[in-house]
């Protein structure tokens, strides 16, 4: 007898532990590429400590690249034998082409796959594999998994305060002189995946400090209006500033769940270390 759902998670999203030993959870790594060189975001070929010494060290900017829709018909082959559908929850497809490849392979594999549309990346993607599975172990139907994690979308919230202006400026999104002037005001660009998956600049700060409790207002505003208590931070290679945000948020809201994560390889190549991303969900799952 076949088992139900297979979960499928891009490696855009926080690999969590739990993810890692799960049975039913299969991880689908992004490429990065380093000129000539190409790497499998999976941790081991090419580990976040090893990335940050390389985008130092290299003249040209790395890139990623979604996995190809063979790949996943490859995955899904496999897992057809096993399962009777999957639920895949990908990056937003207006950040990555990974949704478009899974989809692709999906229709390859004629395997019934429920392709879910994070509109998000990182713990976005995970904490709607995490709300899945709790929904599995309830007993709903994967169908009905499906169109409430397409629903849950919209309650995503975050704020990401860019770390590192060099790296933007090399990858080619920051011109010269926002280069330029951001470095010598010390500018803090804080931007935001919106409700439609994209994207956008929504402020910028004139120091750390002043960055740091634009995001903990904002946390204690959903807290005071929503009731949220679950947060998230994910960082490019600053633990200390990621534990140190922690402790702040605790003096603000004492009940919080904060859960800290590195950002995966394949973001870090595009968000810069430094980074600094806090996010939730208006609802807890």
């Amino acid at each position: 007898m076949k088992k139900s759902i297979a979960w499928i998670i891009d490696t855009t999203g926080f690999v969590t532990e739990e993810f890692k030993a799960h049975p039913d959870v299969y991880v689908v790594p992004l490429n990065i590429h380093f000129g000539t060189e190409e790497f499998i975001d999976d941790g081991v070929d090419l580990t976040n400590e090893d990335l940050y010494k390389r985008i130092k060290a290299s003249t040209s900017f790395p890139k990623t690249s979604q996995p190809s829709a063979g790949k996943f018909a490859e995955l899904y082959d496999r897992l057809k034998e096993e399962y009777e559908c999957a639920i895949a929850v990908h990056a937003s497809a207006k950040l990555s082409g990974t949704i478009a490849s899974s989809t692709a392979g999906a229709e390859m594999s004629e395997f019934k796959v429920y392709t879910i549309d994070s509109l998000a990346l990182s713990y976005g993607l995970s904490g709607l594999i995490e709300r899945g599975l709790k929904l599995q172990e309830q007993g709903h139907p994967a169908e009905e998994i499906a169109e409430k994690l397409a629903k849950e979308t919209e309650n995503f919230r975050n704020y990401i305060l860019i770390g590192n202006l060099t790296q933007l400026y090399k990858g080619g999104r920051m011109s010269g002189a926002q280069y330029y002037l951001g470095s010598l005001l010390q500018i803090k660009p804080i931007v935001q995946i919106t409700p439609e998956g994209e994207l956008q600049p929504i402020d910028k700060v004139r120091s750390h400090k002043k960055a740091i409790q634009y995001l903990i207002n904002h946390a204690k505003k959903d807290h005071a209006e929503f009731g949220v208590k679950r947060f998230q931070i994910m960082h490019g290679n600053v633990l200390k500033e990621a534990e140190n945000l922690k402790q702040e948020v605790l003096k603000e809201i004492p009940e919080a769940d904060i859960l800290i994560g590195d950002l995966s390889s394949s973001l870090a190549v595009h968000a810069g270390e430094g980074t600094i991303a806090f996010l939730w969900r208006k609802e807890n799952f």
